[in-house]
């Protein structure tokens, strides 16, 4: 069956700024890229690899201008067999936050197949980066599974596709698409782990640790694909401002009851003025990428 845990939080919240811990993950992210903007500079490297360097509070430079894009992939866990529903250009985004969930994955695959479980310090590092998106966490685990040659490796066994890691540090800046994080979501919270073009990789115990760390979600970093569910959800967010343009990514993905069935949800986007418009954004499109799954479900 798939997976259901009640969540006792609100189901919806609206796209107003975010809370303190939300502001100070949002810092964080953008500290945790704006020291390399002179490496990058000093390497030629293009606008769609740029560093982030804004403030990380919501607000963007006068002179940003909106070309807000947003792709949605949907797939009904209560009929797996059909393909997901994709609304937009499937095409690669920065995943900024959400990529712990990869992360997180890759990381347990490993102590897998090393036969072991995950230390206590492992486990204070996932929960904090799943829960209150910690990126010191998140910093000392993507270097622990071999930083973006590690995660490739991993979501070869996934079945994800698209996924390229970030360079060096910069996990924020892995690219993926909709169908891929669907794919990823699906070796989660599949009743049997199973993805369209893979065995099941992860094993029982760590799909219900991920799916449980992604009930525990903050309550100011709880928006996203919730707003999409009347009861029940998991999920993980992501967003980033970027330097070159001002502009924010804004990321949702995890898993919605709506009605009777359950959905796994991936909304990505970017181009938005501020986190607020992007949240808006995405809330919105999932919302309408869930009522369209369940009319033709």
């Amino acid at each position: 069956m798939p997976y259901r845990r009640p969540n006792p939080r609100p189901t919806t919240r609206t796209a107003s700024a975010p809370g303190r811990r939300g502001r100070r993950a949002g810092l964080c992210a953008v500290l945790l890229t704006g020291f390399v903007t002179t490496a990058f500079a000093a390497g030629a490297v293009g606008p769609a690899a740029a560093a982030d360097t804004g403030t990380g509070d919501g607000t963007t430079p006068a002179t940003a201008q909106s070309v807000a894009r947003v792709t949605t992939a949907v797939l009904d866990l209560d009929h797996p067999a059909t393909k997901p529903q994709v609304r937009g250009k499937d095409v690669p985004y920065d995943t900024a936050s959400i990529v712990k969930v990869d992360i997180l994955s890759a990381l347990l695959l490993q102590a897998q197949d090393a036969g072991r479980g995950l230390t206590q310090q492992e486990r204070t590092l996932t929960e904090a980066m799943i829960e209150h998106s910690d990126n010191d966490a998140a910093n000392a685990l993507w270097r622990e599974i071999g930083l973006a040659p590690g995660l490739k490796a991993v979501n070869k066994r996934l079945g994800l596709t698209s996924t390229v890691g970030g360079t060096g540090g910069l996990w924020g800046l892995t690219r993926t698409t909709a169908s891929d994080q669907i794919g990823l979501l699906r070796a989660v919270f599949a009743a049997d782990g199973t993805t369209s073009a893979t065995k099941p990789a992860l094993t029982t115990a760590s799909r219900t640790y991920i799916r449980t760390l992604m009930t525990r979600i903050a309550t100011d970093q709880s928006w996203g694909v919730s707003a999409a569910s009347d009861s029940a959800w998991a999920l993980k967010n992501g967003w980033l401002q970027r330097s070159t343009t001002g502009l924010w990514d804004v990321n949702s993905v995890g898993q919605v009851t709506s009605g009777t069935h359950h959905y796994l949800v991936a909304v990505l986007s970017d181009g938005n003025t501020s986190m607020a418009s992007g949240i808006k954004t995405v809330e919105s499109a999932a919302r309408t990428a869930v009522t369209s799954a369940r009319a033709t479900g």
